[in-house]
């Protein structure tokens, strides 16, 4: 495994420099995860990079290069740098499980840890959860739009960075997609790779006919064909018909075909029609071509006989909306042997963090097992089942909801526990199960790609008096 301890910001190591010099380095401190905004301004996102964490987490360790690098840097001192030499984490960590849908606000994971460990970790798991989610939230809208079609990942020559190209295939196929384009993703988490030959093939032999039956030869029963290089219906239909033909004469079978340019809705139905009337109904029309989920809904929309999508650039760069946002705010700090919540005040209300120390509750109908509501809660707050159970809007609190026929389930569960794994392993096959069972536990309108209904995220009564004691504290304290 990497050791990436250190990626991380300049600020955090001189912040942890500070605590040391105060000694206050020990200090338990509480820092949640969360994001303010869905990518894409839809209803959901599927959060991402949890296994990531915690092979982060396992491997922290200062080496003794990190050490001569900081020294170099002329900004500690001896004595810090000594503390760095056998620097561990030892805090516990909660997170959602990977593949969970979660919305704005929620934390996403929880630390509590020394404030030295605790201010470490903050940008590599902001790094390693943001892009992730993010991928994964835009694979899972990419598959929607599909609606049950095959979606195929092919961005790893656009993705930004070799990372970006493995992980973004990672969290792509959390989202939904069959596989990817990528051979070290595949071959790193045990994925479908997919993918037969580009232009260049065909263009380095004399003619396209025997450029497809160079491959046909070389791939008999796995065929699918380019045939966009030079003119899809005049050249490159009939040639592959041709390919076809003298494959099934030797007993195979074609797979398909690919278009990569022009007019995929026209010339996907005029290809479907003559595959047909050549015989080959079971031939399969891949398309490809910058498509991403308004692209695809448009073409499904309009009829394209399109029975397999590529998705590349839109998808691995989440070209619409580059980045989550996710952020982690200090929540709650140990004071004379009790942890004291914190708040951080903006003039913009959305940047004003939930304080305490929490957890998050997911509200199911019983009769239904469908989400209908999220609430977060102080930590040593319960709910008893059997009771009625009402919650309110946190800003507009005169709008509630009873439930009396449900059941909950806490979200966060123990990812480390005094510095030691307290969870299980998933493969990334696992985690886009789970990612698809919580999908399948939304009403369709919270999913849907264009004007999604808005999930209820609500705060306990507790809380939200907390929250809003906090900010009357402080308001006095600036007059």
């Amino acid at each position: 495994m990497r050791n990436l301890t250190m990626l991380t910001d300049l600020y955090q190591l001189t912040m942890m420099n500070g605590y040391f010099k105060s000694n206050i380095h020990e200090d338990i401190l509480v820092f949640d995860m969360f994001f303010r905004k869905n990518p894409s301004s839809g209803g959901y996102t599927i959060i991402a990079g949890i296994e990531q964490v915690i092979d982060y987490i396992e491997n922290l360790k200062f080496s003794e290069e990190d050490i001569d690098y900081l020294r170099s840097l002329n900004l500690f001192g001896e004595d810090f740098l000594s503390y760095l030499i056998n620097f561990k984490f030892t805090g516990e960590i909660y997170a959602v499980r990977e593949g969970t849908i979660m919305f704005p606000n929620e934390p996403i994971v929880r630390v509590k840890a020394p404030a030295a460990q605790a201010q470490l970790i903050e940008t590599a798991i902001l790094n390693m959860v943001n892009f992730q989610s993010l991928i994964a939230t835009k694979a899972s809208r990419v598959c929607y739009s599909a609606n049950g079609d095959p979606v195929m990942e092919f961005g790893l020559r656009r993705a930004q960075g070799p990372d970006a190209g493995l992980y973004g295939a990672r969290a792509a196929v959390i989202g939904g997609c069959v596989g990817t384009s990528n051979v070290l993703t595949g071959q790193e988490f045990e994925l479908p790779i997919l993918g037969t030959h580009a232009h260049s093939w065909v263009q380095k032999f004399p003619t396209e006919l025997e450029a497809f039956r160079a491959y046909a030869t070389t791939y008999p029963d796995k065929t699918m064909l380019l045939i966009d290089t030079y003119n899809t219906l005049e050249s490159g239909l009939p040639n592959a018909i041709k390919v076809f033909d003298e494959l099934r004469a030797n007993g195979h079978e074609p797979l398909g075909v690919r278009i990569d340019s022009g007019d995929l809705e026209y010339l996907s139905k005029e290809i479907r029609k003559i595959l047909d009337d050549a015989g080959y109904p079971n031939v399969k029309i891949t398309a490809s071509n910058d498509l991403d989920e308004y692209a695809i809904s448009t073409l499904k929309s309009q009829g394209a006989k399109i029975d397999i999508w590529g998705v590349g650039t839109k998808l691995i760069t989440s070209s619409d909306w580059p980045s989550l946002g996710g952020v982690y705010k200090l929540s709650a700090a140990m004071e004379n042997g009790e942890l004291v919540p914190k708040i951080k005040l903006s003039e913009d209300p959305q940047k004003i963090n939930n304080p305490g120390y929490k957890r998050v509750v997911r509200i199911y109908n019983k009769t239904t097992n469908k989400a209908e509501a999220d609430l977060m809660m102080l930590a040593d707050e319960t709910i008893d089942e059997s009771k009625p159970l009402k919650v309110f809007h946190p800003v507009y609190t005169w709008k509630t909801k009873i439930f009396y026929n449900y059941y909950t389930k806490d979200l966060l569960e123990p990812l480390f526990i005094d510095g030691k794994l307290a969870t299980n392993r998933y493969k990334v096959k696992e985690i886009k199960e789970y990612a698809q069972k919580e999908k399948d536990s939304f009403w369709p309108q919270y999913l849907r790609i264009s004007s999604p209904e808005r999930y209820k995220v609500d705060l306990s009564e507790k809380l939200w008096e907390l929250k809003n004691d906090l900010i009357e504290m402080r308001k006095r304290d600036q007059q």
